[in-house]
């Protein structure tokens, strides 16, 4: 069976119209601020790795100082939590946010219990490291065999 060039030349009419305005569609909800397709950046992304002595947790949290984190462990619950401050000078006004004030909260079940006297953190060019040792009544232990 053959087609004719215009039926085709119709359909590819028809989808340039609909990409046309699915475009104009997507380029008016990016001018709003109320509407955002990407996930907003207020709960930092993690990755978490475990050798034999415990877990490590690193936290993306750029622009934030040490001043404006918290961290809490309680057994093999992990929260990490945050505000990020206005950032906006002095006497400016303000036509576009992007990076505006909020607060995020994260929280993490790890895989077994934590000593949590043992959890050291630090912050680093926007990334939080969290180092947690396992706590000693999870850890492996070797038994002799007398």
């Amino acid at each position: 069976m053959f087609t004719r060039l215009s039926d085709i030349d119709r359909l590819f009419g028809t989808m340039n119209l609909l990409r046309n305005r699915l475009d104009n569609l997507y380029s008016d909800f990016d001018r709003s601020d109320s509407f955002r397709w990407a996930i907003q950046g207020s709960v930092p992304r993690t990755n978490l790795y475990e050798d034999g002595e415990g877990f490590e947790i690193r936290a993306e949290v750029p622009g934030l100082a040490k001043e404006d984190l918290k961290v809490n462990i309680q057994g093999n619950y992990l929260e990490i939590s945050g505000t990020r401050s206005s950032d906006a000078p002095k006497g400016y006004r303000i036509h576009k946010t992007e990076r505006g004030a909020d607060s995020f909260s994260r929280s993490l079940t790890l895989p077994t219990d934590v000593d949590a006297t043992k959890v050291e953190a630090t912050l680093k060019n926007g990334i939080l490291y969290l180092t947690l040792p396992k706590a000693e009544a999870v850890k492996p232990k070797k038994i002799t065999i007398g």
